[in-house]
């Protein structure tokens, strides 16, 4: 049976039994975690086995946002902190070669970290170009101020994940930089013409768009669509994010619980996939609210299938030797230290 076209959070650490139920007659693609899942590396492990037998697939796309900063799920005392985005392109002034480096490395590191879990999916990188007028939801979630910068370290940390055996996520496309709002709260509008956009916000897209997997913006772009973010338009999916940006990989939205997004949990989840979204995305581990996604979701099948079966591939059959003590010594001497422990 295939599964159904949607990733689904859970309520704790443990899965009730309810929840084991409810997953094991859906089966959703895959799982995303939050902190409100995480205790200690060997609960993590367990809660991991235990979501991947509800769905009886050893492989299942287990997800977190795990990008630094102030948005890492996973944290001290059992995982060491990481820096956010903009730290990477502050590094050493001049020297974009060791910007890459240090990016890949961080997430190696990551990675590591993750792969060590069980968990095989990492949102990141942020391809956000922020705006000077833009909400500080991207703020320094962002790695530079230039498409170009953007683009190159957005690169190095896709590859650093994927060589430990952890998949990206690029996001938020087609660009959340110039949003004014944060798309948690209230629907974000974007007014620049295609020609910004295309020059500016779409730029990193396009230069990663040979990527596995994309995550959304739930922001309206009023030169392709006055009335639909991202997330529910057929225009932006169709003209930008397939076509301008040549993106082919699978798509997903952000979460739909997210209050940018109108409607009932049933209608958000049956719009995005209308759109062109290949699967959708409900975080917060609602019962309620799950059963509608899914009331409005269908198994995964034909494009949508294949593309999900290829990101999946891109899993490498074997990690890139890493020596992780190594590693942690170099970066923290990168960053004099600053994120040390």
């Amino acid at each position: 049976m295939n599964a159904t076209a949607c990733i689904l959070g859970c309520s704790g650490p443990v899965l009730t039994a309810a929840e084991k139920a409810f997953f094991a007659e859906v089966r959703p693609w895959g799982f995303i975690l939050f902190a409100r899942n995480v205790q200690t590396p060997d609960q993590v492990r367990a809660l991991v086995a235990e979501l991947r037998w509800t769905v009886q697939r050893a492989d299942a796309p287990i997800l977190i946002d795990q990008e630094g900063g102030r948005v890492q799920r996973l944290g001290p005392p059992h995982w060491r902190r990481y820096p956010p985005g903009r730290a990477y392109g502050q590094l050493t002034g001049n020297d974009p070669l060791l910007r890459r480096e240090i990016t890949r490395l961080g997430a190696r590191l990551l990675a590591h970290d993750l792969a060590a879990l069980g968990i095989n999916v990492d949102c990141v990188p942020v391809l956000d170009v922020p705006d000077p007028d833009g909400h500080e939801i991207i703020g320094d979630r962002a790695y530079a101020q230039t498409p170009h910068e953007v683009a190159l370290l957005g690169r190095a940390a896709a590859e650093g994940l994927i060589a430990g055996g952890v998949l990206p996520i690029v996001k938020h496309i087609p660009g959340h930089g110039r949003a004014k709002a944060d798309s948690h709260l209230e629907l974000p509008v974007v007014e620049a013409s295609w020609e910004e956009l295309d020059a500016r916000d779409f730029a990193p897209f396009k230069a990663l768009s040979d990527m596995p997997m994309a995550m959304t913006a739930h922001v309206i772009y009023a030169a392709v669509d006055r009335k639909r973010p991202a997330t529910t338009s057929r225009s932006v999916l169709r003209r930008v994010i397939r076509g301008a940006i040549g993106f082919d990989g699978l798509v997903m939205s952000d979460d739909l619980s997210m209050k940018a997004l109108a409607g009932d949990f049933r209608a958000r989840a049956e719009d995005s996939l209308a759109a062109g979204c290949d699967v959708v995305l409900h975080c917060n581990g609602d019962m309620a609210e799950m059963k509608a996604v899914v009331a409005g979701t269908g198994r995964l099948r034909g494009r949508a299938l294949r593309r999900a079966d290829a990101a999946m591939a891109r899993l490498p059959r074997a990690m890139e030797p890493f020596d992780a003590a190594e590693g942690r010594a170099r970066f923290d001497a990168a960053f004099d230290g600053r994120w040390a422990g």
